[in-house]
């Protein structure tokens, strides 16, 4: 262990950091906060309407292979490049190295963009889950209050007013449900990797018992043992999937925009990425994190979706259930029902832990940019507390912006899009540069390098992109429009009115050596490199 960090903390000098962050995650330690992230129990469930909603049985099975074999393609590029250069700024700095600073610029405001998506996501998704599978479904509350209700048509005996009253009210519960939940993530952040890292270990377990569990009380209690409903694709776009893809669509569109099911739920994998400053053995246990938290999200989830499509006593009438789809399944499942409420909460539980560990990966990606003056305030939000070893302004700083974008898009379908357009646009550029660099500026490597498959897979990995890009804004997504367009001409005018002057970068060539006296200083008044 102390050979690698020995080995770490040259690798970091030598691109022209200090080791300011506490590196105490092994291999496995690196793999559970990606693995957290992914979490099939977050997007793997509450995103199984979209599935439903587009191509039923043959959307949740043959489209979660699909997504998922694309998800693995995306690790095992962005491996090869995490290798080389292991540093908490991961695509950012990768993008900038291999493809110039501004391009490196834009790719971490992209990826920035994306994991807040994630963390605001998911935690919009504990919410729903502990309202209607722990507060509803274990204590019978009424909840009705703390939920939106359909216009159109109206709930029996309510009026128009009413109901308006109702998701009013709804949306400003939510609002302080997601903030309390945040605030949670934020203060077990601030206190340490130590401890963010025991949770996220745990998650990793956690997950695999729960989803394992969940799939045999659906196969126990529920299976119809049709299989061939796993290979039928039903066009469920409109009102056959209770609107919640609300218009008809062509079955390529529907087959196109289910993709999300699978690519929302297995993203977030740069967390290993993000964490390599705190990982020992960094060049090898970062690639291996990725790739094992996608490979095993992959066939976990896909035998978890089998099991859901399996146990659905009516296809047609779980489609038609649209967002609720799901939690019918579920609540209507004969299992033993301690059973059920332990399986519940261990759900919510998981879908915390994701959401902590995706605020982790955030406010590092935050920590690395200002530590390059890319952000406004960057002297502030690369600070490291010396106790904790952590970057605490940046990790509050993400966990406002996540409430915050919860507050223009309360409905979960379009943060989850939005979470999987982001960050996979972002996964794709370094990869793009990495494909004009290989072999010419980009000369160095790590041990992990995928060699005379690196270009092909790359090239597949960018057209891919533009298909999720255009299934990514297709309604109910369109809203994301308005944040693509927004942040595309917003960077245009930052990078060509300010920025292209301002930002120097990550630092290359004579710049790395002349920071050493700074990287050593920096060390010292943290108490050595940790």
């Amino acid at each position: 262990m102390a050979e690698h960090h020995d080995e770490d903390t040259r690798t970091l000098h030598s691109m022209g950091y200090a080791q300011e962050l506490s590196r105490r995650m092994g291999g496995f330690s690196n793999f559970a906060i990606s693995f957290s992230i992914i979490c099939i129990l977050a997007g793997g469930i509450t995103s199984f309407p979209l599935a439903m909603a587009t191509g039923s049985g043959f959307e949740a099975t043959i489209g979660w292979i699909v997504g998922g074999l694309f998800a693995l393609l995306v690790a095992s590029c962005l491996g090869q490049i995490a290798s080389a250069y292991p540093t908490a700024g991961a695509l950012y700095h990768w993008s900038s190295i291999l493809g110039g600073r501004g391009w490196g610029w834009a790719t971490a405001w992209i990826n920035l963009l994306g994991l807040i998506f994630v963390v605001a996501s998911v935690d919009v998704g504990v919410w729903l889950l502990f309202r209607d599978l722990v507060l509803a479904g274990v204590f019978h509350i009424d909840v009705t209050a703390w939920t939106v209700l359909a216009t159109d048509p109206l709930p029996a005996g309510m009026t128009a007013d009413q109901v308006d009253a109702n998701n009013t009210h709804a949306y400003y519960v939510q609002v302080v449900a997601v903030s309390l939940i945040v605030l949670a993530q934020a203060l077990v952040n601030h206190f340490g990797i130590k401890l963010t890292t025991l949770l996220t270990d745990f998650s990793g377990y956690l997950i695999l018992v729960v989803a394992v569990v969940l799939t045999a009380m659906f196969l126990i209690w529920g299976a119809t043992w049709d299989f061939s409903r796993l290979t039928t694709f039903v066009n469920n776009t409109g009102e056959p999937g209770g609107g919640y893809v609300p218009e008809a669509r062509t079955a390529l569109i529907a087959f196109l925009v289910g993709l999300l099911y699978p690519l929302y739920t297995i993203t977030g994998f740069d967390a290993s990425a993000h964490t390599s400053e705190e990982t020992a053995d960094a060049r090898r246990a970062v690639p291996r994190g990725m790739i094992h938290s996608v490979f095993w999200s992959l066939v976990f989830g896909f035998v978890m979706a089998v099991s859901f499509v399996l146990a659905s006593p009516d296809l047609a009438a779980t489609a038609k259930d649209g967002a609720n789809a799901w939690f019918n399944l579920f609540n209507n499942l004969p299992a033993p029902t301690f059973l059920k409420d332990i399986i519940a909460i261990a759900i919510v539980v998981a879908n915390f832990i994701c959401a902590l560990a995706g605020l982790t990966s955030t406010s590092r990606m935050v920590y690395a940019f200002a530590r390059d003056g890319g952000l406004p305030g960057s002297s502030m939000w690369k600070q490291v507390s010396p106790k904790w070893r952590t970057p605490v302004p940046a990790i509050w700083l993400a966990a406002v912006l996540s409430v915050a974008a919860t507050l223009y898009s309360p409905a979960f379908a379009a943060l989850a899009a939005g979470c999987a357009l982001f960050l996979y646009i972002s996964y794709a550029m370094p990869i793009a540069a990495g494909l004009l660099a290989e072999g010419k500026t980009w000369t160095t490597f790590g041990p992990f390098r995928l060699g005379v498959f690196s270009k092909p897979m790359g090239v597949l990995v960018l057209l891919g992109t533009l298909v999720l890009m255009y299934a990514g804004i297709q309604p109910p997504f369109d809203i994301l429009i308005n944040y693509a367009i927004g942040l595309v001409v917003l960077l245009v005018l930052l990078w060509f009115g300010l920025e292209r002057r301002r930002f120097a970068g990550p630092p290359i060539g004579a710049a790395i050596a002349k920071r050493q006296a700074e990287i050593a200083a920096a060390e010292a008044s943290l108490g050595g490199a940790g």
